[in-house]
């Protein structure tokens, strides 16, 4: 029985790189930047706010320069569960704010949820939503790319995430290094390829009628991947526009980081649990390739926690002078080979991007960073019915003109 639960994870792991590994190949195209529409479309944009009064000042004056005409745009804070100003100096700023009280369905997706019921009570209807974390800064073409984008027929569109604050400690560097090689070598592979891509949290743009259509529904403690599956599941692809960017503020610590992506890891729990096996059902009885990469990409969290199984069994293996176990009729060169083409995707990733030479030097200590999802995804296992969402607080204020002069240097 141990042996064949041992060869059955290690088909799946080997599997799991090699599809990854696949997709990396489909990322040496990046779309050409476009000629720009005539704007449209009207929007409602959406802060979800908790307790934020630092930094939500910040954005508002950075949305409120979007270059996009301020008659088809208007702002909402939603200052959920708030005891602090952020109410108050989004008001002061000229922009709408709903206050919600809520003690008992805490969290962004019920947040949201109850903003887009408050949303669709208003007399002014918009053709599309976006969304917003109150920590974001977003680059002033970034309507003009959802208007291009929702005009080609797109109805859910994820921009591109982009950390504001990569040089502040070896936790946001290690931060800004995975979402270059996520954006780069894993979203931009599926939209060359016509798969669906996955919503980031943040960045977000959704066609109206398809939000009345379908609900929000995505409550749990990743209500973006969770949406991503609904979305999949009816035929719906969210698309990435690549050059949409969104720059969203990373924790400095440690300790901050692991509460992030513990809650992180428990979500994705909950929603590989929920839709992988639907997905994967559908996906083989269509013969459809988007909704088995859709299922892929949910049960990438047992792929996480099996890998880390395997490294920590092979050290302890290694410390006992014992051999590990290994079921797989190929040479153990083999799986070398493997891993060392999955790590050189992080610097290939800073290279593509063009990302700061100094980047490269953050490269030893990102694969502690890491390596610290073994544990982390070893916890959420255990702790995957938790639904406590947990708050990321923010001291100081980063503008648009200051991350870019960051950025460049």
């Amino acid at each position: 029985m141990l042996s064949q639960f041992l060869l059955a994870a290690q088909v799946a792991l080997a599997l799991f790189g090699a599809y990854q590994l696949a997709l990396a190949f489909f990322a040496y195209r990046t779309p050409k930047k476009p000629v720009h529409r005539v704007p449209e479309k009207s929007f409602a944009v959406l802060i979800a706010a908790h307790n934020e009064e630092k930094v939500i000042g910040a954005l508002i004056e950075n949305l409120k320069q979007m270059k996009y005409p301020k008659e088809l745009y208007d702002i909402f804070v939603i200052a959920d569960n708030c005891t602090d100003r952020t109410a108050e100096i989004a008001r002061s700023m000229g922009v709408y704010a709903y206050e919600r009280f809520n003690s008992a369905q805490r969290g962004k997706g019920y947040a949201i949820e109850w903003m887009l019921k408050e949303l669709w009570r208003r007399p002014r209807q918009y053709d599309a939503v976006v969304m917003f974390d109150a920590d974001n800064l977003v680059s002033p073409d970034f309507l003009l790319h959802m208007n291009d984008d929702l005009c080609n027929g797109a109805k859910v569109i994820q921009g591109y995430l982009d950390t504001k604050n990569p040089h502040d400690s070896w936790i946001t560097a290690s931060f800004a290094i995975s979402y270059w090689y996520s954006y780069r070598l894993a979203q931009l592979p599926r939209l060359n390829l016509g798969l669906p891509n996955y919503l980031g949290g943040t960045g977000m743009c959704f066609d109206v009628s398809l939000l009345k259509e379908m609900g929000w529904g995505a409550t749990s403690l990743v209500e973006d991947l969770e949406f991503t599956m609904r979305c999949v599941q009816r035929g719906v692809n969210p698309v990435l526009n690549y050059h949409a960017k969104v720059y969203d503020e990373k924790p400095l610590t440690f300790k901050a980081s692991w509460n992030q992506r513990l809650r992180w890891m428990q979500g994705h729990f909950q929603v590989a649990r929920r839709y992988f096996f639907p997905l994967l059902w559908q996906g083989l009885r269509e013969a459809n390739w988007k909704k088995l990469d859709a299922a892929i990409v949910s049960v990438n969290v047992y792929n996480m926690f099996l890998g880390s199984l395997f490294a920590v069994g092979l050290w302890i293996f290694s410390a006992l002078g014992m051999k590990m176990p290994l079921y797989l009729p190929v040479p153990p060169a083999v799986f070398n080979v493997l891993s060392v083409l999955i790590y050189a995707q992080f610097p290939l990733a800073i290279f593509l991007e063009k990302a700061p030479k100094r980047m490269y030097k953050s490269l030893l200590s990102f694969f502690v960073f890491m390596f610290s999802y073994w544990p982390i995804t070893f916890c959420a296992f255990f702790t995957q019915n938790n639904k406590q969402w947990s708050h990321t607080a923010h001291t100081r204020v980063i503008r648009l003109e200051d991350m870019q002069s960051k950025h460049a240097s």
